[in-house]
């Protein structure tokens, strides 16, 4: 049936406006589709074509050489040096335990470390090398490439380690350098894009961390062409790196091997120091351990030999270790009692061989008493109880004044890690650290170096060189940064009254110089050179009542760990003073058997620079030193002037 011609209008006016809608929507979108291409071809086409070119161009940093360290006389002592490495690329290798079985077979590679190997493999993209093994020699890279065809992906390259010469000598000072871990990194809020790279080494101990911004440089950069997956294509332009700073010790290498070697066997510190600017001319701790090992890798074994050895030579005694100074810091009573006008040189306080405080007995070391002692006497034979006696009338707040006046309680600004500050001890500091009051017996204690009062090899010397000079003289351990010499450890004068401490340096050297003085057989002969020093023993466990009553135990009965510490300090010449040193020697017994000879040999090492003549020594130990120094000379290293130094 035919439609009638009503309806067919109809329905064409209802298909004319579903096409104008359709095609006006099309439009309006087609609009704005051309309004949006507008927009980003023009208004934002400087933003997109940096994103183009940063897809297309990518940086690739350049690590820079690491800054070399040397001693005051330009000898070697940190330095890089060319070393090979193997590298695996992924995407090369197609298939990877394969390659690195066979590589296994070539060089020396532990399953350990081929588990690390594949863990970055993981997280590397399969065209970066990724370093299998590190510092191999030239004999396995010989290797590798006689058997380069079955090797895919395996290359070896040359690089830059890190190598400490002087081997165990300065690995207290100078420290070692690592790979970057995860702990570094959770340190450092804004790492280093240097520290990302794997395998960076940065500085883990000593002055190679403490100095790490100065010696690790700034990195380089290469800007590449890479393709959409990220292949490198070609190279557009090259920023080089620049280099670390180098550093000059004010060490001297000679002396800081003697030092070692003299320690040698012995849980040991010492320091060696110009009493004038504050140069530390050797800090010695014993035993010591060779870096190297642990720049390489060290192993569990090695290792566990280190970390359970109870001499614990991973610790720097000399800066680290804090002791009770014995009877070395009755210098710092004598000088106190000086400077408050309580006792003259002259004066005298008579020792019956112990003195009553509050019912309780305290014992001077000899037993039968030293009788009337002055300032002299007292120190030369080292009384407890004239110090005794001092100390009940000045209070321990005086003594501490002094003691921090010439440097204890202060942690020294040297780059070396774990610093320790001591300890001396306020009525206020034992009522906040222990929350008790100080008792009269605290301040006897403390009136011979023991109780609370703690100090370390350094500040020991620090101590020393401020009474030899009269001046406030700091350490100084870094002489000269690229060149540039820095600020020495000259200080002010000490305020003190120079009579007062030509008194004391006057009963130091009656210790050393003195038939009566506790160190009397370890003096030095040479007119010239003759030292001014004293003693100190420090108990490391409490002798009871029944003990004494029955007879004090010598330090030869006792375990290694029970016997008392030693300690001596000194400074050289008397006349015309030029270093001071201190020693410390762990449960060595007595100061004047363990530890005063030891500072003699070293003080004359370091006025001599170098063996001084047996002439020097009392007769009846030529023959003994004679032997010693042939002994000594074979832990020296042979080596010439490092004609790198930057002095």
């Amino acid at each position: 049936m035919k439609r009638p011609t009503k309806d067919n209008a109809a329905s064409q006016r209802k298909l004319t406006r579903r096409a104008l809608i359709v095609g006006g929507a099309q439009a309006g979108f087609m609009g704005l589709l051309a309004l949006r291409m507008r927009y980003m071809q023009v208004e934002e086409a400087d933003k997109f074509r940096l994103l183009a070119e940063e897809n297309r161009v990518n940086i690739r940093l350049i690590p820079p050489a690491r800054g070399e360290i040397f001693d005051r006389n330009g000898v070697a002592i940190a330095v890089n040096q060319p070393s090979y490495r193997v590298t695996l690329t992924r995407e090369d290798a197609g298939d990877v335990d394969e390659v690195l079985n066979r590589l296994q077979a070539l060089v020396k590679l532990d399953d350990e470390d081929l588990e690390q190997v594949r863990a970055e493999l993981k997280r590397t993209q399969p065209f970066f090398p990724v370093t299998v093994a590190d510092q191999v020699d030239w004999t396995d890279v010989t290797r590798i490439a006689v058997n380069a065809p079955a090797l895919l992906g395996v290359t070896p390259e040359v690089g830059l380690t890190r190598t400490y010469p002087r081997g165990p000598d300065f690995a207290h000072v100078v420290g070692y350098v690592g790979p970057v871990s995860d702990y570094d990194l959770s340190k450092i809020d804004a790492p280093d894009q240097l520290l990302l790279i794997p395998r960076f080494q940065i500085g883990k101990v000593g002055l190679e961390a403490k100095l790490e911004d100065d010696l690790r440089g700034k990195a380089g950069a290469r800007r590449v062409e890479v393709n959409h997956i990220g292949r490198e294509m070609r190279e557009l332009d090259r920023r080089k790196s620049e280099e670390g700073r180098d550093m000059q010790l004010t060490i001297d290498s000679d002396l800081q091997n003697y030092v070692q070697a003299r320690m040698d066997g012995e849980s040991a510190a010492a320091i060696v120091m110009d009493v004038h600017n504050g140069d530390l001319l050797a800090i010695g701790s014993a035993p010591t351990f060779d870096p190297n090992l642990f720049v390489r890798g060290i192993s569990v074994s090695d290792y566990k030999a280190l970390t359970e050895n109870e001499y614990r030579p991973l610790a720097a005694k000399s800066v680290q270790g804090i002791y009770p100074p014995g009877s070395t810091f009755k210098m710092v009573v004598a000088l106190a009692a000086l400077d408050d006008g309580l006792v003259g040189p002259e004066d005298t306080y008579y020792c019956p061989g112990h003195l009553e405080v509050s019912d309780r007995r305290f014992h001077c070391w000899k037993g039968a008493g030293h009788g009337h002692v002055n300032l002299e006497a007292s120190l030369r034979e080292s009384c407890d109880v004239y110090y005794y006696e001092l100390a009940l009338e000045l209070g321990i707040e005086k003594i501490t004044a002094m003691a921090n006046r010439l440097g204890l309680g202060d942690r020294m600004d040297i780059p070396m890690s774990a610093v320790a500050s001591g300890l001396t001890p306020t009525k206020a500091w034992k009522r906040e650290a222990r929350g008790q009051e100080w008792v009269i017996g605290d301040t006897v204690n403390s009136a011979i170096g023991q109780g609370y009062v703690l100090a370390s090899p350094l500040q020991l010397a620090v101590m020393t060189a401020r009474i030899a000079s009269g001046t406030a003289v700091t350490p100084r351990l870094v002489k000269k940064i690229n060149g540039i010499e820095q600020a020495t450890g000259e200080g002010p004068s000490l305020g003190l009254n120079e009579n007062h401490l030509r008194q004391v340096r006057k009963a130091m050297f009656a210790v050393s110089n003195n038939r009566r003085g506790t160190a009397y057989g370890s003096r030095i002969i040479a007119e010239d050179m003759r030292m001014a020093g004293k003693t100190g023993t420090s108990q490391v466990r409490n002798i009871t009542a029944k003990e004494r009553a029955a007879g004090v135990r010598s330090n030869a009965d006792l375990p290694w760990n029970r016997r008392d510490h030693a300690l001596f300090v000194d400074f050289a010449p008397m006349d015309n003073p030029r270093i001071a040193v201190a020693v410390v020697v762990e449960h060595g017994g007595g100061g004047s058997t363990a530890a005063a000879p030891i500072a003699r040999d070293i003080t004359l090492q370091a006025l001599y620079q170098g063996d001084p003549p047996l002439e020097a020594y009392p007769t009846k130990d030529r023959n003994r030193i004679r032997e010693q120094q042939k002994r000594l000379r074979e832990y020296r290293p042979d080596h010439t002037r490092d004609g790198k130094t930057r002095a």
